[in-house]
Formats: structure tokens, C-alpha cells, sequence
């Protein structure tokens, strides 16, 4: 199968090597030190799955590579307003771009870029992250990835998501077909939004967080704050998603952090405004109070907008 990978951090990088392993035609999108570092040595994984080097073909440029059959999108949520009207080139043979950020709009931002008809909604669960230029570091079980055709396709089946299914299953992943993309995200969503956002303000790891009483009884209230937003924009979450979601973060291993948190804390630009920030626009819309939110987001600005510039750096400690 031909797949292009957007994005070669922690996610993007460990798919395409496992993927490019298992004999599928893998190109990859990258920038800057880990462009140079993967052309010249190829992707370097660590991984339960195994510690391999893997060659891919590379490109700073999506319109500079072949046209894929899939195009799994990896880049921060942030970076896809840039990136998603670069990607046409790609699906000009008729391929699928699926969205595997964190938050629950990536996808309609896809669509709005590139028609809706050649998107489709995506997720993965996974620990990985960028070790050093070209090398990536994957903890804990295989990724679970999901994906699924929107809207009036949600219920047909779709050959070119079981043939993608297919692919990364093959090449180690644990991938599923969802016929209901919008709670499957916002599930997701329970998951890593309160979890990032109050580990970065903790600057803890998840086993502390979780660990603490106090603590752990304000990530609880966070992630219902969460789902009864999610409920009031018609989301069918499970009556349980809340203990269902807290259930898999206890299973989590305790050295854990998520993306946003390990970018808060570098002093890198975060996916803050895409995750915490889009639980308070939302909750706006919806005339919901969120006041555990509008909090935590109050509390991470400022290193936001230092991280982007908007403000003098100061001192982190």
C-alpha cells in the first residue's frame, strides 16, 4: 500500500517505520534537523515492537512526492491549518487523508481544505516521542489506532479504510474500523486533554497525578466537565465515559507524559489552544460552565505565549 506520513515526531515517525518495515511504500513529510537526520540514516526506533533503522523516502514538500493511497496526517494540531492545504498533490489518485491529532477538529479542518470526500476522521493511542533528531522512542503497548468514514459515509462499508486497517495491522499496530468517528474522538479527547493540561500545570507525570488524591479529584472533574460538553453537543458518549476513560489512565505507566505536557514544559508551542482552548471555546458556544478549564487554560497561557513569542521568556523552574 502507499501511504504518505505528515510528520515525523513520535506518532507520524514510529508509523511509517513500522509501516515502510512491513514492505509498504512509505513517504514521509519532515522538517528541519529530523529531515537531515532521517535522510541520511533513515528513522531509528526504540520499541517494544523492536529497535530497528528503517529507510524511507523523504521530503521537506508534499507536492514533491508521490500521490498515496493513504495519507495519515501527524503533524501537531496547531500546524494543520499550514499544512492541510499542501496536501492535495497527494490525494490526486483518489487517496484518503486521515487526521491523527489530538482534539476533536482536526478533521473538519482537513475537509475544509481538502473536500470532505477525501477525508476521513482518525486516532491513535500510542506512547511515543522524538529521542533525538531522526530517532524515536516508543513505551508501553502497540498503537490503537481507529479510523472511520464521516457523515453521510459513517455507515457504508469503505475499502480504502479497511485496506489501511489492514496495513497497520499487519505492520504491528492494533487497528480498528469505528463506524461512529465522533464519539470515538471525543473519547479520545476525555482522555489526553485533562490528563495534558493538568500534568503540565502539576509538571508531574501521570503516576503522580493520579496518585495524589487531591490531584486526582481534579483531573476527574476536568474530564466531566469534558463529557457533559460533549453530551450537549450530541455526542452519544457512553453513560460511563468518565470512569471508563480514568480506568485506562490508572492502567498507564506511571512515568508517563502526555504530548502537551512534554511541549509545555520544553518551552515549545503546545497544542494547548487545540485542546484546553477548544474545551472553553466550545463550552462557550454551548453556554456551558467550565470553570476547572478556564482555569487550567488561564494558567498556561502565559508559557504559551512565551513559547510562540508573544511574550518576553522568563525564567521556568
Amino acid at each position: 500500500m502507499r501511504i504518505a506520513v505528515i510528520g515525523a515526531g513520535g506518532v507520524g515517525g514510529l508509523l511509517a517505520a513500522l509501516l515502510a518495515r512491513d514492505g509498504n511504500e512509505v513517504s514521509v513529510v519532515a522538517r528541519g534537523a529530523q529531515l537531515e537526520a532521517i535522510r541520511a540514516r533513515g528513522l531509528q526506533v526504540s520499541s517494544p515492537l523492536g529497535d530497528f533503522t528503517q529507510r524511507v523516502a523523504t521530503g521537506a514538500d508534499p507536492g514533491a512526492l508521490a500521490p498515496a493511497d493513504a495519507v495519515l496526517v501527524a503533524v501537531k494540531a496547531w500546524q494543520l491549518a499550514e499544512v492541510a492545504p499542501t496536501l492535495a498533490p497527494l490525494l490526486s489518485g483518489g487517496g484518503v487523508a486521515v487526521p491523527l491529532q489530538n482534539g476533536v477538529e482536526a478533521a473538519d479542518r482537513l475537509a475544509a481544505a481538502l473536500g470532505s470526500e477525501r477525508v476521513a476522521g482518525g486516532i491513535v493511542n500510542v506512547l511515543a516521542w522524538i529521542e533525538g533528531p531522526g530517532v524515536i522512542r516508543h513505551l508501553g503497548g502497540v498503537p490503537r489506532i481507529v479510523v472511520g468514514e464521516l457523515g453521510d459515509r459513517a455507515s457504508a462499508p469503505s475499502a480504502r479504510l479497511e485496506a489501511l486497517a489492514a496495513a497497520l495491522s499487519h505492520a504491528g499496530a492494533e487497528a480498528k474500523l469505528s463506524t461512529d468517528m465522533e464519539r470515538v474522538s471525543w473519547e479520545k479527547f476525555l482522555l489526553i486533554e485533562p490528563w495534558g493540561a493538568i500534568s503540565a500545570v502539576a509538571r508531574a507525570p501521570l503516576g503522580v497525578v493520579r496518585g495524589i488524591p487531591e490531584t486526582r479529584a481534579l483531573l476527574v472533574t476536568a474530564m466531566e466537565e469534558l463529557a457533559t460538553l460533549a453530551r450537549a453537543r450530541g455526542v452519544r458518549l457512553a453513560p460511563d465515559a468518565t470512569g471508563s476513560a480514568l480506568a485506562l489512565l490508572d492502567g498507564v505507566t506511571p512515568e508517563a507524559t502526555a504530548s502537551m505536557q512534554r511541549d509545555i514544559g520544553a518551552g515549545r508551542p503546545s497544542e494547548l489552544e487545540d485542546q484546553t482552548g477548544a474545551v472553553v471555546r466550545l463550552a462557550r458556544v454551548a453556554r456551558l460552565a467550565v470553570p476547572v478549564h478556564e482555569v487550567l487554560l488561564a494558567a498556561l497561557l502565559p508559557q504559551e505565549a512565551a513559547a510562540r513569542g508573544r511574550l518576553a521568556s522568563f525564567p521556568r523552574t
